[in-house]
């Protein structure tokens, strides 16, 4: 499973790091500086498209495509239901 998690320095975007290493996924941190409005991109609102970070592209998600999450609570609902099986 590869993971790219789209978040900054704040308590929910830290919430998916430390709740990824609990559950031994493999990802990599693509940071979003909301002190600079990045989350207005046109490039993460395709991600997110409410402009918050965290957010997730998951490359393994329903039927092996990839597809986007966001919300700090939603991503960890997501892994649990997807790692459940594995």
């Amino acid at each position: 499973m590869s993971i790219e998690l789209w978040t900054w320095n704040t308590p929910n975007g830290r919430k998916i790091s430390v709740a990824l290493e609990e559950m031994g996924l493999p990802y990599t941190v693509k940071p979003v500086n909301i002190s600079k409005g990045e989350q207005f991109g046109e490039a993460f609102l395709k991600i997110s498209s409410n402009n918050k970070i965290p957010a997730i592209i998951d490359s393994k998600g329903p039927g092996g495509n990839p597809t986007s999450i966001f919300e700090a609570g939603g991503i960890p609902i997501h892994h649990a239901e997807t790692t459940a099986h594995a």
